[in-house]
């Protein structure tokens, strides 16, 4: 169900941007900037719908509106409207949109400055923006508080942030190495078609604006610092293709055609080798198949979050998406609100009917947390499935008691490593 909401925001957005697209280049070129789009969703692991596939769509309609506003094809009032409350609704996917909504409200402001709005009247409408963007953020607060739950709240959307760890700072620049090498071709596209040359004259103020969008998204995600997966850079595709649009435009149909059939083969690739690495529905379900319980809940300390699902097992605690408590980037209190350490030392004494570990070892796992899953898996558990999904990846299910170990699964030894 969550590909196929994934999909309809996937599509709304292309549709979306092959409008906006058609404004600065030909039908064909922004049928193409479309295309494109969705295709460099492969590139980046978004296939799985990541947040910025969804919220995408959510900033490309402010976007959009404050496009209207910047060339008054609308009425800036209500242009901003449109724009601060789309904003508002991404907020609660992620707030990583923050900076680009920003910015999107200080161009709205500049507007109204430019065309001599009085102060007091661009103050109201300011404010009702603003009161736009907020309210499904106050809605959402308001509904857990409502609950009894708005301290967890708080902490879950703000406090939390500060606590998390960084990774060391080679990983992440290799991470934004890859980010870029997989962003160079349109980013080349854009460099060497130097599309704003042949923007018409009345399109000029909002090709810049599309500038701007790509510059702040950029810096966004610079700004937000994190880079263990290529889908933290997927804001910047959208705005990418919007600016490559004119200079593809310019382009023979043969190279648009071998460019988008390039980058559609990179993408189908991509996909292949991840299955290959991460294996694929199959294994996913062999392995539920092993993890499913008649009684008891799972635990899934490495692995698929799916995996409570797929076999409709109850949930052993509140931080049941395993990188809260296997990794090193929130092992503290001050990340989760509980010391990771005491949390599963609470789950394990419950006796999970089952728990799903993964093998090699997540280099940036939480130690301690680690430490003691081994301790119990040894003392309490035993293998009984491996399954391999990828060249030297494998999941382990344990169940309680002692057991016949499967002859594929790894030796105690290599797994102690």
């Amino acid at each position: 169900m969550a590909e196929l909401v994934a999909a309809g925001f996937v599509v709304a957005t292309a549709f979306g941007s092959q409008r906006v697209a058609r404004g600065f280049a030909g039908p064909l070129a922004a049928t193409v900037a479309a295309i494109l789009y969705i295709l460099w969703l492969s590139l980046m692991e978004g296939e799985g719908g990541q947040s910025p596939v969804v919220y995408n769509a959510l900033m490309l309609l402010a976007a959009t509106a404050t496009l209207r506003a910047v060339e008054r094809r609308g009425g800036l009032f209500a242009s901003g409207a449109v724009a601060m409350g789309a904003v508002g609704v991404a907020l609660q996917i992620k707030y990583a949109v923050l900076p680009e909504g920003f910015a999107f409200g200080c161009i709205l402001l500049w507007l109204g400055w430019r065309e001599r709005v009085p102060l007091v009247r661009l103050a109201g409408m300011a404010g009702i923006w603003v009161g736009l963007a907020l309210l499904p953020t106050l809605v959402a607060f308001a509904v857990y508080a409502g609950l009894g739950q708005g301290e967890a709240w708080v902490f879950a959307n703000i406090v939390s942030l500060g606590g998390q760890a960084a990774r060391p700072l080679a990983d992440e620049l290799e991470g934004l190495a890859t980010c870029v090498g997989i962003l160079s071709p349109l980013l080349l596209v854009i460099g060497f078609g130097r599309p704003w040359k042949n923007i018409p004259a009345e399109r000029r103020d909002g090709f810049r604006f599309l500038l701007v969008w790509l510059a702040v998204s950029g810096i966004a995600v610079l700004g937000y610092g994190r880079f263990g997966s290529p889908h933290y850079a997927l804001p910047v595709v959208l705005p990418s293709v919007l600016v490559a649009a004119p200079a593809l435009a310019r382009w023979h149909r043969g190279g648009i055609a071998a460019f988008v059939l390039a980058i559609g083969a990179a993408g189908q690739l991509v996909l292949a080798l991840s299955e290959r690495a991460k294996g694929g529905a199959a294994e996913a379900q062999a392995v539920a198949r092993a993890a499913t319980l008649a009684r008891g809940c799972l635990y899934v300390y490495d692995g698929y979050p799916a995996l409570y699902m797929m076999t409709h097992s109850c949930l052993p605690s509140k931080w049941v998406f395993p990188g809260h408590l296997n990794t090193q980037d929130e092992a503290s209190a001050a990340a989760l609100g509980v010391d990771p350490v005491v949390e599963i030392r609470r789950i394990l004494r419950q006796r999970p009917g089952a728990i799903v570990d993964d093998y090699p070892r997540f280099a940036f796992g939480n130690r301690a947390t680690r430490a003691v899953l081994k301790a119990v898996l040894a003392r309490d558990y035993h293998l009984v499935a491996c399954v391999p999904t990828g060249a030297s990846r494998i999941r382990l299910v344990y169940r309680p008691g002692p057991g016949v170990v499967p002859a594929n699964c790894p030796s105690a030894a290599v797994l102690d490593r």
